[in-house]
């Protein structure tokens, strides 16, 4: 099958990027967003998206749907589409890009295709891929090759496996590594800078830990306007750990952790926000302190 027609739900900070690359590999992406913010309007025309409004006239309109969204959103979203898909008996292909644990997606992928449409499995890892960054889509699932059409060397397509759940239980493991990093070490930071260690803490990690610190320091910028999406990111992962008999409660933890930060006012930035104020890890953390 040939897909031309995508759309995009929601062109939000990842969203928005994968549509820019997915038009200059010569799709047509579309959106919709009736009771969509001021702000992912504006994303949404800046990349160039049609607006068809409703789940209902996107369905209608495109070959395949990408949900790019909130977590915590996710269910609720493909229930949506899936009744647009009753309503328009066609067959569309509807790929969950969210961080979901592999229980979660075939809870989707059965919605979906009792509905009438295809299911593909799909984890994002990687930042947007604006400038030079490389985003790489993991797909998996029966009907995963279909994503091998699309080619642009900022947007690697790579396929796990012909299994609904392994391109999610994938990303689950990849982001309780560098997500849970980041809780943990943004939680420490805070706690050194409390407890009036944080100078002598810094010059031991730059004599024993100078890469992990600064890589902790580097992410730190950017986490608080994406903190809130990571709350039910942490607890997917959680679940995923406790549905092949481990612990859930070292990500439940670093989800209390995201909790904190999101409420503070550094979390109710958007990421063009945190972008523009241009500060530095520490500062960031020095800000996060004075909230705790």
């Amino acid at each position: 099958m040939h897909i031309k027609n995508i759309g995009v739900v929601s062109p939000g900070d990842m969203g928005q990027a994968i549509a820019v690359r997915l038009r200059e590999c010569g799709c047509n992406v579309f959106t919709a967003l009736d009771g969509r913010s001021a702000r992912t309007r504006t994303l949404a025309r800046e990349a160039g998206l049609t607006d068809c409004g409703s789940d209902d006239k996107l369905v209608a309109s495109c070959d395949l749907i990408l949900s790019i969204l909130d977590p915590g959103a996710a269910l609720v979203k493909a229930h949506e589409v899936a009744a647009a898909i009753r309503k328009a008996r066609k067959n569309v292909i509807y790929a969950d890009c969210n961080a979901l644990s592999p229980q979660t997606v075939r809870e989707i992928d059965a919605t979906i295709r009792e509905a009438g449409g295809t299911f593909v499995d799909v984890g994002i890892i990687g930042s947007p891929p604006r400038g030079k960054s490389r985003t790489r889509l993991y797909v998996s699932g029966p009907d995963a090759g279909l994503f091998t059409q699309f080619s642009h060397p900022n947007l690697l397509v790579r396929v796990v496996s012909g299994r609904i759940g392994d391109a999610s239980g994938l990303k689950m493991c990849y982001g309780a590594l560098t997500k849970g990093a980041v809780a943990l070490g943004v939680e420490l930071l805070i706690a050194a800078r409390k407890l009036g260690v944080e100078q002598v803490l810094e010059t031991e990690f730059r004599e024993s830990l100078p890469d992990i610190h600064d890589w902790i320091l580097s992410r730190t910028p950017t986490t608080p306007p994406k903190a809130y999406r990571w709350i039910p990111e942490m607890r997917e992962i959680a679940k995923t750990f406790e549905g092949v008999g481990m612990t859930p409660r070292i990500m439940q933890g670093a989800a209390e952790m995201f909790e904190f930060v999101a409420a503070t006012l550094l979390g109710k930035e958007s990421p063009e926000q945190a972008r523009a104020s241009d500060r530095s890890g520490s500062k960031v953390i020095g800000l996060l302190a004075d909230c705790k």
